[in-house]
């Protein structure tokens, strides 16, 4: 099946360092697929959370269907990840050791279903930041270097 990128988090590889990944499905409404077809979603400050053994994601954005009205919902409602329960009770063990979060990675359409993309991962201090960044602009540099050559 084909992936068409939806939406990206900014800061959740800035921000974490990523150990694991697990592809969720998410529960919408028919405006926020209409929504989310025109490109209308941003996942900027989302995080995700385990609530009485299910995954909620929290504060992300999808704007509301211009010619939706009564139909919208609330943009920044916390919304269902649809997991089985083996990759919840796997998810509930790597978060309870220190350190650790859920962070969502990306959105995207998967055949004709929008999947959400899952880390596990640790936040990063800022001097790891500060060593991303600069390895990031030297590479950079390089690849300048080399083209002009």
């Amino acid at each position: 099946m084909s992936e068409k990128l939806i939406a990206k988090n900014p800061t959740a590889y800035h921000n974490y360092t990523i150990e694991n990944t697990i592809e969720a499905g998410i529960v919408l409404f028919g405006t926020e697929i209409k929504s989310i077809r025109s490109g209308k979603v941003n996942m900027k400050d989302c995080y995700a959370y385990i609530k009485h053994g299910e995954v909620f994601i929290c504060g992300m954005h999808i704007s509301p269907y211009e010619h939706g009205n009564i139909f919208n919902k609330d943009p920044l409602r916390d919304r269902k990840l649809l997991l089985n329960k083996q990759e919840i009770n796997k998810l509930t063990g790597l978060l309870k050791q220190k350190g650790y979060s859920l962070v969502p990675i990306r959105m995207y359409f998967k055949g004709n279903f929008v999947k959400v993309e899952l880390g596990i991962g640790k936040g990063k201090k800022l001097y790891d930041k500060r060593q991303d960044l600069a390895k990031k602009d030297a590479e950079r540099q390089i690849a300048i270097n080399l083209k002009n050559r």
